[in-house]
């Protein structure tokens, strides 16, 4: 069956190797960018299957137009993929007002917005698949990766209770969350805290270092995370949290036994705390 996909950020990375993906298979696809001239090789390409719509996630009524456009040339909606986003690396003392807010206004109350347009005509279906991207990074917190930690923190507990209220409208939600892929994301899709203080050297500090020189050396190709996520929104029974490379399976399972032993370590002291009968 022929779906009709909405990808947000299809101008490079993961977004890009998933809208391949698609127009390869034959499925129709709205691709969506911020400057939508990046995106004509697709519709030089596949004429009959895509359509392109300018969408900046900061601006809600993209979002609306973009899913309008789905509708109006292909009848409808099947797949939104909320992937449009970027990183920041800084200590969270190091980083400012005006550098994390934006983050939060692209990788939450972006992904947030589009989700909402686009729920209608998902209804209207009466069934589909929301592909959010959340990260490695949204199960567990490190060092100098704190503000884009919380911003895939908030993706993953919006996606989680998004999955409870619209399952039973035949839509399924899956938290897709790559490991380090040959993107730009160590590049042009990273902000660096423009403050850097000798205090954060040798824990923030390396995060800076790493993203300087590791661009593009990452081990994971974005070809094969995008044919993972087809197989999950094609499957009967998709997962809610869908891990993307091994370096993610062994990020859940430190972050699972760490829960656990201060779970354990603390049941005795912190778990009677009711109310005393009279």
């Amino acid at each position: 069956m022929i779906k009709t996909w909405l990808i947000t950020g299809c101008s490079n990375g993961l977004g890009h190797a998933l809208a391949e993906a698609v127009l390869a298979r034959g499925d129709q696809l709205v691709a969506t960018a911020r400057n939508i001239e990046t995106l004509r090789d697709f519709e030089r390409r596949f004429p009959k299957q895509v359509r392109l719509a300018h969408l900046d996630v900061t601006k809600p009524e993209t979002s609306l137009k973009a899913v309008a456009v789905a509708e109006e040339a292909f009848g409808g909606l099947d797949v939104l993929v909320n992937n449009a986003g970027y990183g920041m690396i800084g200590a969270v003392e190091e980083g400012s007002a005006d550098e994390y807010r934006p983050l939060f206004e692209t990788n939450v109350f972006g992904l947030i917005e589009v989700t909402k347009a686009a729920l209608p005509a998902l209804r209207r279906r009466g069934s589909g698949r929301i592909v959010n991207v959340s990260s490695g990074a949204g199960v567990s917190g490190s060092a100098g990766y704190g503000y884009y930690n919380a911003s895939k923190f908030a993706v993953e507990g919006l996606s989680e209770a998004l999955a409870q209220e619209v399952g039973p409208l035949g839509i399924a939600v899956i938290i897709a969350k790559p490991g380090p892929f040959r993107t730009s994301f160590l590049g042009r899709s990273v902000v660096l805290a423009a403050q850097e203080l000798p205090a954060y050297a040798s824990t923030a500090g390396t995060k800076r270092q790493y993203s300087k020189t590791n661009s593009g050396l990452q081990s994971g190709d974005p070809a094969k995370a995008a044919a993972v996520i087809l197989v999950a929104v094609d499957s009967h029974q998709p997962p809610l949290h869908l891990p993307v490379g091994a370096v993610v399976f062994d990020i859940i399972g430190d972050k699972i036994a760490a829960l656990k032993t201060d779970s354990d370590a603390w049941r005795s002291v912190a778990s009677d705390t009711d109310f005393e009968p009279n």
